[in-house]
């Protein structure tokens, strides 16, 4: 179901508030870092800290704020393995001089929520996911090789207590989805307040030509996307795929993939990718997402989805309308979906405006509300 469309107040903060913003790290702009820039909209004055930082590959709205880089990046081999520290990333994030701050919001999906909390103030995290390496996704990093997978499996234990033990420091949690606040739950029995990301009606818009003959899927390259589940099933149902994004599987999944699949890399620039979603038959989504932003993206350009029944992708997709589910995780399940599926079952204008539900100016508004309820009591009285 799609959120109502309305637009809230304003923020009802006091004057003079010191604001801190934390994000894991940024080395390249995925769906976490198009909500970063919607909190640098909101707080262009912050301090925002970071554990990798490499401007080159970040948006303007961010290279705009003050961005104070952890000495992690010291480390060897840091800016191209950070992954390895995975043990490490803890005692970094709470150096992070957060303490001073009034105002401190991160936006995790690893350690960046466990930077220290306001000695007089309010901690807000908007969550895209617990630590997949540790708790639910574990096993798709595991590489089979032992020697290799020992470090994930000695971190684990230490890392998951780590994880729950660091929620002490947040006042509140917002998540992307319904999902990934179930998850909240599960893993860190702390409540979270659900709000959806929103696409770039602007840029991702309908074209009135027909769709090309292939599919596409627009993804990281890591484990727990299960792209190696596109690629086989564009290989069974003997149909043309390509592949936008990069990440450590892409040498894996290129040397397997059979001639039908097309690897083209990152696409850096918003307006060149959304002519891959307009020439796309759909986007696919082989695996159980968590959100999955790429997904309204799509659909913004007037192209449906066909996923795996379950996770974000339940509350962005109308099914029968915008996209359709597979039911079995499997390159079978998908690859008849594939083989079946009927460009003239799908009408452009209704998918789009599916997608205008989930707009920039509502995705702000919530935030909005939640920034003044949350700290409506902790600053009471302040710059009065």
């Amino acid at each position: 179901m799609a959120p109502e469309q309305h637009i809230g107040s304003e923020l009802d903060l006091p004057p003079g508030l010191r604001v801190a913003l934390v994000h894991d790290w940024l080395n390249g702009m995925r769906g976490g870092e198009r909500v970063l820039e919607h909190f640098c909209h909101l707080f262009p004055k912050a301090d925002l800290f970071t554990l990798l930082y490499d401007p080159a590959r970040m948006s303007p709205t961010i290279r705009a704020m003050n961005v104070i880089e952890s000495s992690f990046a010291k480390l060897p081999g840091a800016r191209k393995n950070y992954r390895y520290y995975l043990a490490l990333m803890p005692h970094f994030v709470g150096r992070f001089p957060t303490a001073g701050y009034d105002l401190v919001i991160s936006t995790s999906h690893c350690v960046a929520k466990g930077a220290p909390p306001p000695e007089r103030g309010v901690h807000l995290s908007y969550v895209f996911s617990p630590m997949r390496y540790v708790w639910d996704h574990f096993e798709d990093y595991l590489s089979g090789t032992w020697w290799k997978d020992a470090g994930l499996r000695f971190v684990r234990g230490p890392m998951q207590r780590w994880d729950v033990r660091s929620c002490d420091g947040v006042n509140s949690f917002a998540a992307d989805s319904a999902h990934i606040a179930s998850k909240i739950r599960r893993f860190w029995d702390r409540q979270a307040r659900p709000i959806l990301p929103p696409v770039d009606l602007e840029t991702f818009t309908p074209s009135k030509r027909k769709p090309g003959g292939h599919f596409l899927v627009v993804s990281a390259l890591v484990p727990y996307k299960k792209i190696d589940r596109a690629i086989e099933a564009a290989g069974i149902a003997g149909v043309p795929l390509i592949v936008v994004g990069d990440g450590p599987e892409r040498e894996r999944l290129e040397a397997s993939a059979p001639s039908n699949v097309e690897f083209v890399g990152r696409v850096p620039d918003d307006h060149d990718l959304a002519e891959y979603y307009r020439d796309a038959r759909a986007l696919l989504y082989p695996g159980i997402e968590d959100f999955g932003i790429t997904a309204l993206e799509a659909q913004a350009c007037g192209r449906p989805v066909l996923g795996l029944r379950g996770g974000g992708l339940m509350e962005t997709v109308e099914e029968g309308v915008t996209g359709e589910f597979f039911d079995e995780p499997s390159a079978e399940s998908l690859a008849s979906v594939l083989a079946n599926h009927s460009d003239d079952a799908y009408d452009s204008a209704a998918i789009r405006s599916h997608a205008e539900f989930f707009s920039e100016a509502h995705f702000r508004a919530e935030l909005v509300d939640w920034i003044n309820e949350e700290t409506k009591l902790a600053f009471a009285g302040r710059g009065s």
